[in-house]
């Protein structure tokens, strides 16, 4: 069975003023929706169709395959991305998370200025991403399409998009401004609470 675009978890215009409708528009119909379709070409008539896209990211990196690794890990990060955002959320965290925060980073003040500064000085175009290690909570970015699933020991909990396609339309270039919006507006803390309870 192909790969399907996954539908947002929200309306398009949800997230509103922090990313707009057209953003969402091309973000996911656009850029996601062509990340599923090469994928499907690439995994036509293979052992990998009907695989999962873990699977077939796992097959990819394993075989060398640069071209269908980016694609169908795109697919994985993009899917990831939209979950990680809910609207009129961002802020504090609650639950389980805000105390691996505390203890990670000192206080979420902490972790936002260095999930930003990292966020921010992540060179072209890629991901930041807070995961579970083994030493607890870190901050990491991956370049392109790379993605914490083929990381050992480290499970994915949060992440943000920096490439220019995932705030230039709203943000121009600063991105800056947008990792801040996504701060304090847009993280879905019950998202990544729901990652550290499953890791």
């Amino acid at each position: 069975m192909a790969f399907e675009l996954p539908q947002l978890p929200y309306a398009q215009d949800a997230l509103e003023p922090h990313v707009s409708a057209k953003t969402l528009s091309f973000h996911h119909g656009k850029h996601h929706q062509a990340y599923v379709s090469k994928t499907n070409e690439l995994i036509a008539g293979t052992d990998l169709e009907g695989k999962s896209v873990e699977d077939v990211i796992a097959a990819a990196r394993q075989a060398g395959n640069k071209g269908l690794f980016n694609q169908s890990a795109q697919i994985w990060n993009h899917t990831f991305f939209w979950n990680s955002m809910a609207p009129n959320a961002g802020g504090q965290p609650n639950g389980a998370v805000a105390d691996a925060i505390s203890q990670a980073f000192g206080s979420y003040d902490d972790f936002a200025a260095k999930f930003k500064a990292s966020a921010v000085g992540n060179f072209g175009s890629g991901w930041t991403w807070l995961v579970k290690g083994a030493g607890g909570l870190e901050i990491v970015n991956t370049d392109d399409a790379d993605t914490p699933l083929v990381m050992d020991g480290k499970t994915p909990l949060l992440t943000v998009d920096v490439w220019e396609h995932a705030y230039y339309l709203d943000y121009q270039n600063r991105r800056p401004d947008f990792v801040q919006a996504f701060l304090d507006h847009l993280v879905n803390w019950d998202f990544v609470n729901k990652n550290l309870a499953g890791a």
